[in-house]
């Protein structure tokens, strides 16, 4: 029979009922077990209240018998004889129940044998009354030694008894006391195993959602478990396969819609060429200036297409990521260098900071974005400035500080500074404007990558901050 059959919370009712019966049955036999020695005390306890009942009536009966023989010899009344006979009588009957119990036989027999001496005394002429009195006198002193036996004989067993008990209470306990270990350690046994079995499919459920998040969705999933956990999992594959062909749409879309305006602006560069030239005939200055505006206003929209065709190709591109381990102090560094000619032109000094850090990244990916960064950096800092590069590690991710000594992001832009084609307001004076979709690529790299950018409010100068997943120091 298959788990896999049933679903997350039929397993999980099944593993808390093991475990809730594992302990049930064990505090059930504790329970009998008490129960068995309370019924074994409280038997122990009346055996022993009516042994030492019988020993005290022996004694009592003894006396009796003993005074009513002294006067039965003096006087000679049959009533006395009567009391005589009746107590030991009774005295007989306890020392029966005393005899079936704790008492040697041959304690009793020397009783009997003691009270026939003393019956024997009863019997005579006057002349050897006073050798039976002596003879009497000395057959009850051996019948209270043997009582004084027979009660000691009756506390040892009672003793010996609750030693017994005690014993046997002692070891129960103990015997309790191991089962209940052995039951909690096979239910915390239980528990762990059914915790890390039903625990895996959602470890991978988990992971399965970062992959989605981080637009890893070139690997299917495939999450095997209970039968509900498994339904999640063929959602996740359904919503990664329409990821991915909506991805796949958005690229055709803009590539379709890139052609189709690149045919008819190509002819229109073309005609509105024709007649700068002439070539239908010579246009006035009016005529000159509106040809002018026109060719202007092809060129910008031929760029922005350019544009568009680039920034789809990299939007694309984010989504298949050849990530390697690399350090990425050692990286930076590299970047810096390879655009030292620029930033040397314009007297600016890149610094990179930070104790050695290791991510897995794609490398083409991750340089064209710290790359697009570095530009922007260089492009709008001031003769003479300063551009640092700080690298960190904070919680198992990575942390990228890019600061440089410009003018900043106004506050209005701040909002929109990722988006596709959105320029700021403060654009250098000295350079040409800019398409706006370096930062929007940038973004779209360093999510790729499960990671985050975000511009942080530290003036003067741009500060941008990239959070990287799954940093390690070696």
């Amino acid at each position: 029979m298959s788990l896999h059959r049933y679903s997350f919370r039929q397993l999980l009712l099944v593993a808390f009922l093991l475990i809730a019966t594992l302990l049930s049955v064990a505090s059930l036999r504790g329970l009998f077990t008490l129960e068995g020695l309370l019924r074994q005390s409280s038997q122990g306890a009346r055996q022993a209240v009516s042994l030492s009942a019988a020993a005290q009536v022996m004694a009592e009966r003894s006396v009796d018998m003993e005074r009513a023989a002294r006067q039965f010899l003096v006087l000679g009344d049959p009533g006395l004889r009567q009391r005589f006979d009746d107590a030991a009588r009774e005295a007989g009957v306890a020392l029966g129940q005393l005899a079936s119990g704790p008492v040697p036989a041959a304690t009793a027999d020397a009783w009997r044998a003691t009270l026939h001496a003393v019956e024997a005394q009863l019997t005579g002429t006057p002349p050897t009354q006073p050798a039976r009195e002596q003879a009497l006198t000395a057959a009850f002193t051996e019948l209270d030694q043997i009582n004084t036996a027979i009660a000691e004989r009756v506390r040892q067993a009672a003793e010996q008894r609750n030693q017994v008990l005690l014993n046997e209470l002692e070891a129960r306990r103990v015997e309790l006391a191991q089962q209940i270990l052995g039951a909690i350690a096979v239910a915390g046994v239980l528990a762990l195993v059914f915790g890390l079995w039903l625990a895996r499919p959602l470890k991978r459920i988990e992971n399965a959602i970062v992959g989605l998040g981080e637009n890893r969705l070139e690997k299917s999933i495939d999450i095997r478990g209970p039968a509900d956990v498994r339904l999640i999992g063929q959602r996740l594959e359904w919503l990664r396969l329409r990821l991915a062909e909506l991805d796949a749409d958005k690229a055709r879309f803009l590539r379709h819609v890139s052609h189709e305006l690149k045919t008819p602006l190509a002819a229109l560069r073309e005609g509105v060429s024709l007649l700068e030239d002439g070539v239908t005939g010579a246009l006035n200055d009016s005529q000159k200036q509106v040809v002018q505006i026109l060719q202007q206003n092809t060129v910008l929209l031929q760029r922005q297409i350019e544009d568009l065709l680039r920034f789809n190709a990299a939007a694309f591109e984010a989504r298949r990521l050849a990530r390697r381990k690399n350090e990425l102090v050692a990286f930076i560094g590299d970047l810096v260098a390879q655009q030292r000619l620029q930033w040397q032109a314009k007297g600016l000094r890149v610094d990179v900071k930070g104790e050695p850090l290791w991510a897995e990244i794609d490398p083409e990916k991750m340089g064209m974005a710290l790359g697009n960064l570095l530009s922007n950096a260089i492009r709008f800092s001031p003769t003479g400035g300063t551009i640092t590069f700080s690298v960190s590690r904070e919680a198992g991710r990575a942390c990228i500080d890019i600061v440089d000594s410009g003018p900043g992001v106004a506050s209005a832009d701040r909002a929109r500074v990722f988006e596709p084609f959105y320029r700021g307001e403060r654009q250098p004076a000295d350079a040409a404007r800019g398409s706006g979709i370096g930062l929007s690529i940038v973004h779209e790299y360093v999510t790729a990558h499960g990671g985050q950018i975000e511009l942080l409010p530290d003036e003067p100068g741009a500060h941008f901050h990239i959070e990287l997943p799954h940093a390690t120091s070696v």
